[in-house]
């Protein structure tokens, strides 16, 4: 019998209609969404792009007071010359603190009190030690009078015949006794007084003063904590009761490389800047520079003394200085301060961006020494300039931008 090919229903393979269109439809949506999408990154990218950058503005403004070249620039801190950790002599409890941060004390005024019952003790007793030998120096010199009182009547019978030379030795051998006890009661009596100064000593030393006049600026013990001139107590014990500072004494410390060591001098005029008051310069000058170098840093330390002192310097506040030399500036070169961060570095030139009706100008400028946080420029830019300042976007030369307020 010849064998069928097999037949195949090709109908099978129909996509029915309601399905075709159910998936067609969502195909759509999808194609509908992407292009949605890209339109609003294409939207935003070019409002992006067409908005102006915003920048912050500063003002160039003229160099004011001392007009001498500046030689040099270091930066330090405002130290005192006398600061002292108060300490107690002895090891005690505090019973009484009278420090306090912010306090202003005057020499030997009372900072704190030891407990002083112990010393108060000692002092008692060296006292009545003291007075028990006095009273027996009072006994033996009445002993003693009555002992020459003898002498005397036993020389007067030993002249008449009427005593032996025996009774004389002795009543001379009692007197010289008598005269050599006073003497060694005498000493006790002085060894007693030293007895007693040392421990009124003790006791002294429970009340702790100020050293000298000045400022508490550290409050190091608290009452009921045991103190001590050495760590006998580990983390038990304060060796220090409080810190003062002697205001009066506030200089600033700098260290400048051993390379232009040679351009600062005693007695050289400094201007100096604190972090605190960028707008502040404090005329000040080299008060000594400390002969010996820091060969890890290779610098030297250089001491400088403000010309007049003021409240607001206080220590270890942050300082910047400018060495000035003796000469002047050269006269008619326009000399102006703009903020360090207005001063931008574009291809090895010093340039700045000047704001001048909604646009910026690109502009090289040549700067000189810092002065606080501004630098002096030396030529490109006048008094009164505006210029973009702050961490800004890169900007182009003729760009439009908007001014933050």
């Amino acid at each position: 019998m010849p064998v069928r090919p097999p037949e195949h229903d090709l109908a099978a393979l129909k996509i029915d209609e309601h399905v075709r269109s159910r998936g067609g439809s969502k195909w759509l949506r999808w194609v509908a969404a992407a292009v949605g999408v890209c339109f609003l990154v294409f939207a935003v990218a070019f409002a992006l792009i067409g908005r102006a950058p915003s920048v912050q503005l500063a003002t160039a403004h003229s160099v004011s007071g001392d007009t001498r070249v500046a030689l040099l620039n270091a930066s330090g801190y405002v130290t005192p010359r006398r600061r002292a950790t108060v300490a107690a002599k002895i090891t005690g409890r505090v019973v009484q603190m009278y420090a306090e941060e912010g306090m202003v004390v005057k020499e030997g005024q009372v900072l704190a009190i030891l407990d002083e019952s112990d010393a108060r003790k000692r002092l008692l007793s060296a006292q009545a030690d003291r007075d028990a030998t006095s009273a027996s120096l009072a006994d033996l010199q009445v002993n003693l009078a009555n002992a020459e009182r003898e002498l005397r009547r036993t020389q007067g019978l030993e002249q008449a015949g009427v005593s032996s030379p025996q009774a004389l030795d002795l009543a001379r051998t009692t007197a010289e006794s008598y005269r050599a006890r006073i003497a060694s009661t005498d000493e006790q009596v002085r060894a007693a007084d030293a007895r007693i100064k040392m421990a009124q000593q003790d006791l002294d030393n429970c009340t702790v003063r100020a050293p000298f006049g000045g400022i508490v600026v550290s409050k190091d013990a608290q009452v009921g904590e045991m103190v001590s001139p050495v760590s006998a107590g580990g983390g038990f014990t304060r060796t220090g009761i409080a810190t003062i500072v002697d205001m009066n004494s506030n200089e600033i410390e700098v260290d400048v490389n051993e390379s232009y060591i040679a351009r600062v001098q005693p007695g050289q005029a400094v201007t100096a800047v604190l972090d605190a008051y960028p707008d502040w310069k404090i005329p000040s000058h080299v008060r000594t520079v400390i002969p010996t170098a820091d060969r890890q840093k290779a610098t030297v330390k250089v001491r400088i003394s403000f010309d007049k002192l003021d409240p607001r310097i206080l220590p270890d506040m942050g300082v910047k200085v400018t060495f000035l030399g003796d000469e002047p500036a050269t006269p008619g070169t326009p000399r102006v301060l703009v903020p360090q961060n207005a001063v931008r570095r574009d291809n090895g030139q010093s340039v700045v961006y000047l704001y001048r009706d909604g646009k910026v100008e690109r502009r090289a400028v040549r700067v000189g020494a810092t002065q606080g946080n501004d630098v002096e420029v030396i030529a490109g830019v006048a008094d009164g300039d505006r210029l973009v300042a702050g961490n800004e976007p890169v900007l182009k030369d003729g760009q439009r931008v908007d001014v933050k307020q």
